[in-house]
């Protein structure tokens, strides 16, 4: 099936009642969705996510509607797209016949049931590009030695920038460790220590990171929750720094999220709801 590189348009038909509909034109980078509290932003994501899924679950292709929804990508004649969404609120588990399978008495939040599946997706990428690397290096092509040394740059380039981030409370990332793990004094932390605010950031550079610089749709709802204005402020910049390929599509009512040259890329509610 052919990938997307991006979503080029999302339509919600009669999202409110009154028969008011939503029609969003979308960036292939970055694109925030603003308003005031109520006014729609989480729906809109929920919907819009719930239209990715009918497409990768096979009941509709691109640009068909379903529960008044319809999703369309680009190139046009893409027949699927690819996609991470991510839930920035740590609340409690609740799942308890998941809890009941889980072998690890670790994960009790949301955040953490996403770093322990991010976890094997964390190890499947390092599978990934050592196998390529041990391609290059064994094809006898000298240009492809060189590419080789590219391989494990994007990898590298995480672990400095959460090393940087958590510089303030001494925490570096465990970089001979195949798992995610931290030192703290001397001290190996998991990740299900961390904060929320560190579980959070964490979760969503491990997710662009495993996506390897391909294309695909990082959704996310308020991001900013529990996260540091600093860390706020620098989010996209690194997420975009990681993969360059990735369409970010955001709700957000924080300023500091786009004050780092993100102000066009912001779409208020009132500017794509169509009576």
């Amino acid at each position: 099936m052919k990938q997307a590189e991006y979503i080029s348009r999302i339509e919600i038909k009669a999202l409110w009642r009154g028969g008011r509909h939503i029609e969003w034109n979308l960036r292939p980078d970055v694109n925030i969705l603003s308003g005031i509290n109520g006014v729609g932003k989480s729906t809109i994501i929920n919907h819009s996510v719930k239209g990715l899924m009918n497409i990768d679950s096979g009941e509709i292709q691109p640009g068909e509607v379903r529960h008044g929804i319809i999703i369309e990508l680009s190139p046009s004649d893409a027949e699927c797209m690819k996609y991470d969404v991510i839930r920035s609120f740590d609340r409690p588990l609740l799942h308890s016949d998941l809890l009941e399978k889980l072998a690890d008495s670790r994960v009790k939040t949301e955040l953490d049931w996403q770093i322990y599946k991010l976890q094997k997706r964390f190890l499947d990428y390092q599978v990934n590009i050592g196998n390529r690397m041990i391609e290059l290096l064994t094809s006898g092509n000298p240009e492809d030695a060189i590419k080789a040394t590219e391989v494990t740059k994007p990898k590298t380039l995480f672990q400095d920038m959460i090393d940087k981030l958590f510089d303030e409370t001494k925490k570096t990332i465990d970089r001979k460790s195949n798992e995610i793990q931290f030192y703290q004094n001397g001290e190996i932390l998991t990740p299900y220590q961390l904060s929320s605010g560190e579980k959070q950031l964490l979760v969503i550079l491990m997710t662009v990171l495993v996506e390897n610089q391909e294309h695909y749709a990082l959704i996310m709802d308020e991001p900013e929750i529990s996260l540091h204005i600093d860390w706020q402020q620098s989010l996209i910049k690194n997420i975009r720094t990681l993969n360059p390929n990735v369409q970010i599509i955001l709700s957000t009512h924080s300023p500091a999220l786009i004050m780092d040259g993100w102000i066009d890329r912001v779409t208020e509610v009132d500017d794509i709801s169509k009576a």
